[in-house]
Formats: structure tokens, C-alpha cells, sequence
């Protein structure tokens, strides 16, 4: 397989090496290449599911939340970076990092991406019916957002609080899915995702952010610049601050607690180790911060099995 037809960001991983050739295309297109998007998608949801299930006091069905979930993140991450694809194939073509993508790179026509686009739309379809009617309707309802998400970055500095709105709904799903509600708490849980959000992806964005000025691309990133540090340590703050008033709320116990002082911890670690003028760092550092979630997960998980019994 040649280079030039090889995502400049995403190379030497299965897509490449295993995938049948006429497939790499859309498996790239939908980032099947790349799962750390479809974890952050997919943590929120996992956080939602397991505080959820500590109110109910029953872990019985959270572990088929938890792979519908994972399912349904799975697809739906793939259909959401397809349609910005879509959106994007102009100023993809025009920065470094993105203009080997497959539209760009001519390997797949907007029809097809289109074509691709509604069949993982189908796939979430049939994974989102398998919960209850609200949340059905909870689900339906975050498609406006994915729609608009693509265009943010044209008119406003902070196309990552759209990004955190739509990666974050996870949060209130999980309410929705087990107790046919959202709660106070699923609202506050929702508030500190979004603000961790805004702050790893504005670590993601510095990967772009010259080339982003240079095209009149906004981002958060762009803005904060030099002040990128005591930026980040404010939205991490308050992503934690605002999750710890879900927990509150929810009645948690301190193994969630705990999950959540190492992922305060992890944050922490994060900003320290940035360095914005590094792009190869500033990919690793958000990256870890599937590990971070993670971590809080495993808090909430443990608090949610001890409730339970």
C-alpha cells in the first residue's frame, strides 16, 4: 500500500495492515483507525450508567448498558466523524494533518461518504431501540447538535463547548436508559463533562493550530495560546468540581469518591506535562485522557456494585 494513500495522522494500525483494500477508505473515514474518539464518546455514557444504577440500587442489566452502549458509541462516533468529513472535505484539504483523508485524497465521492454515513446512522438506529421510549427520544434528540458541530468552528472561538455538548449527552443517557429519568444529578454530571471536554480538546487542536490561522479556523486552542496552561487548569477544575456535585446528588459512596480524586490527579498530571508547542506530546497527552475516564469509571462502577448489595 502506498503512503499517499494512508491518512497522514493514522498510519502503520490494523485499517493499514489487515483491512481489505476497498474497505480502508471508509474504516478511515469513520476513524475506525483511531478509537480513542469513540472512548470519549463512550466514558460519559459509562459514568451516566454506573451513577445511575447506584441511585436504582441495582447493577442487574448494567452490563448489557454497558455493551449497548459501547456498541452504539462505537458506530455513532464513526457516523459523526463521516458527516464532518463531509462538511470539512474543503479545509481538510488545505491543512497538513487532514488532506490525505479519504474524501480530500479523492479515494471516496460525497456521495458514497454519504451513502456510508446513513448506514452506521442505521446501525445506531437499532442499538438506540433497544432502550426504553424517553431515552429513545433522549438519543434522537443529540442529532442536532452532531449536525451543527462540523460549521462552529467557522463562527465561533469556542467550537469545543459544541464538541462538549455532543460528547457529553452520554451523561444523560445513562439516566435515561436505566431509570427513565434524567436527575439533578445527570445534569451536573452532563456540566463537568462538558468542561472536561472543552479542555482536552483544546489540547487536540494545538495539533492544528497553525494551520488553522492560516485559514481562519477557530478554535479554543487559537485563543488561549500562551495561556493554554491556566486555561485548562480552570475547565479540568471545574469539570471536577461540577462532577463532584453529581456525585453528591446521586448519594455516591467513597469508592466513586476515590475514582474521582485520581481522575482530579490525572488531570492535574495532564496540565503539567503539556507542552502546546509539541504536537506529538500534546496527541499523547489527550489521548490519556481515555484513561482518565476510565479511572473515574471504575470509582463509580465499584460504588454502583456496593450500593447494590
Amino acid at each position: 500500500m502506498s503512503a499517499a494513500a494512508r491518512v497522514a495522522d493514522s498510519t502503520g494500525n490494523w485499517v493499514d495492515t489487515v483491512a481489505p483494500s476497498w474497505s480502508r477508505p471508509y474504516l478511515r473515514l469513520a476513524r475506525f483507525d483511531r478509537p480513542i474518539g469513540t472512548w470519549l464518546l463512550l466514558i460519559p455514557c459509562w459514568w451516566s450508567a454506573a451513577l445511575a444504577a447506584g441511585v436504582a440500587h441495582d447493577v442487574s442489566r448494567l452490563p448489557l448498558f454497558i455493551v449497548l452502549f459501547a456498541i452504539g458509541s462505537f458506530v455513532m462516533r464513526g457516523a459523526g466523524c463521516t458527516w464532518n468529513d463531509i462538511t470539512d472535505r474543503d479545509l481538510d484539504a488545505m491543512v497538513e494533518r487532514t488532506r490525505s483523508r479519504p474524501i480530500p485524497a479523492g479515494q471516496v465521492s460525497v456521495r458514497q461518504a454519504l451513502a456510508f454515513l446513513v448506514a452506521q446512522v442505521l446501525v445506531g438506529l437499532a442499538v438506540l431501540l433497544q432502550f426504553n421510549r424517553f431515552a429513545v427520544a433522549t438519543g434522537i434528540a443529540s442529532l442536532m447538535i452532531v449536525a451543527i458541530y462540523p460549521f462552529m468552528k467557522r463562527i465561533t472561538w469556542w467550537p469545543q463547548i459544541v464538541l462538549g455538548l455532543a460528547f457529553s449527552w452520554g451523561a444523560l443517557m445513562g439516566f435515561a436508559v436505566t431509570l427513565g429519568r434524567i436527575d439533578a444529578a445527570a445534569l451536573w454530571l452532563y456540566a463537568g463533562s462538558i468542561s472536561w471536554v472543552i479542555g482536552y480538546d483544546t489540547i487536540y487542536a494545538h495539533q492544528d493550530a497553525e494551520d488553522d490561522a492560516l485559514i481562519g479556523v477557530k478554535s479554543t486552542a487559537r485563543l488561549f495560546g500562551a495561556r493554554t496552561r491556566p486555561a485548562l487548569l480552570s475547565f479540568y477544575g471545574l469539570a471536577v468540581v461540577l462532577i463532584g456535585v453529581a456525585l453528591w446528588l446521586a448519594g455516591s459512596g467513597f469508592p466513586a469518591w476515590i475514582g474521582l480524586a485520581i481522575f482530579a490527579a490525572h488531570l492535574v498530571w495532564q496540565t503539567a506535562r503539556l507542552d502546546i508547542s509539541d504536537t506529538v506530546l500534546c496527541l499523547r497527552v489527550f489521548k490519556s485522557n481515555r484513561d482518565a475516564g476510565l479511572l473515574l469509571f471504575a470509582g463509580l462502577l465499584a460504588d454502583a456494585v456496593m450500593r447494590a448489595n
